[in-house]
C-alpha cells in the first residue's frame, strides 16, 4: 500500500518551477514500545511542498541509515535536492545520491568531529553574506544569516560547498537571546543555487515535522499505536 500511494502521489505531482526538494526523516511510534521490544520506526520521503512520495518500516534491529537508499530507490531523483538530518550525513549516502543524479544538503555536526572541525574553522568572518532574513512571530524575533564557501578539501564525496547558518532568536517577553550555528555541505556546483534558495531548502526540510509527523500524531493518533506485527498498518498523511 505504501508503494501504491507513493506512486500515485508521484504521478499527481504538478510541474513546479526550480529544483525539486525532498526531505528524508524517520519517526518512532512511541506507543508500540514494550519492555521486550523497541518501538516500531518508519522513515519517509516528502517533497518540501508536502507530498509523501515513499515510506518504509525500519528493521527493528537496525536504524534509519540502512533504510535510506531502499526508501529512495523507487523515486525519480534526477536533479533533486535531498535534505536530511545529521544522522544521514554518511559517505555512502552522498555517493548513492550522486549516482542517482541528485544533490544533497548534509548537516555536519559533532558526530562527525573531523568534518565538523574543518567546516567550523573556515574563515567565515571573511566570507560575504549570501542571504539575510528577519522575521517576528510567536512572541519572538528571529534573524537568519547564510554564508557559503567553495571548499575543495573536504573529505566528503562530491562536496562542492560548505555553508554556515547563524540563527539568532530573541524572546520578546523575556529578552532572552539564543544563537545557533549550523554547518552544512552540499554537492551543488557553484552558481547553481542562490543564497535564498539554499536558505529555503534548509528551512523547508523541517516542514516534514509539521506537515507529516505532527499530522500523523495529532490527527491519526499514530503514536498511540501498540501494534507490533511486521505487517504494521500504516497511514501516509498525503
Amino acid at each position: 500500500m505504501d508503494r501504491a500511494i507513493g506512486d500515485f502521489l508521484q504521478e499527481r505531482q504538478a510541474p513546479s518551477p526550480g529544483r525539486k526538494a525532498i526531505a528524508v526523516d524517520g519517526k518512532t511510534l512511541r506507543g508500540s514500545r514494550t519492555t521486550e521490544q523497541p518501538a516500531t520506526a518508519l522513515i519517509a520521503a516528502m517533497t518540501h511542498n508536502g507530498q509523501v512520495l515513499a515510506q518504509r518500516q525500519i528493521d527493528g534491529k537496525s536504524n534509519e541509515i540502512p533504510a535510506f537508499a531502499p526508501l529512495l530507490d523507487g523515486l525519480d531523483l534526477t536533479g533533486a535536492v535531498i535534505t536530511a538530518d545529521a544522522l544521514h550525513t554518511q559517505h555512502d549516502h552522498a555517493s548513492y545520491l550522486h549516482e542517482r543524479g541528485a544533490h544533497y544538503l548534509a548537516v555536519v555536526k559533532k558526530n562527525h568531529p573531523g568534518q565538523h572541525q574543518k567546516v567550523r574553522r573556515l574563515p567565515w568572518r571573511d566570507v560575504r553574506l549570501d542571504h539575510y532574513e528577519r522575521a517576528r512571530a510567536h512572541h519572538r524575533e528571529e534573524i537568519r544569516r547564510l554564508k557559503t564557501a567553495t571548499f575543495a578539501h573536504l573529505d566528503y564525496p562530491h562536496a562542492r560547498h560548505a555553508l554556515q547558518v547563524v540563527h539568532r532568536r530573541r524572546d520578546l517577553g523575556s529578552g532572552k537571546l539564543t544563537i545557533e550555528r549550523i554547518y552544512l555541505v552540499t554537492s551543488l556546483p557553484p552558481g547553481t543555487a542562490t543564497g535564498s534558495e539554499l536558505a529555503a531548502w534548509i528551512r523547508g526540510h523541517w516542514l516534514i515535522e509539521n506537515q507529516l509527523h505532527h499530522v500523523r500524531d495529532r490527527t491519526f493518533r499514530e503514536d498511540a499505536s501498540k501494534i507490533r506485527t511486521w505487517h504494521l498498518p500504516r497511514v501516509m498523511a498525503s
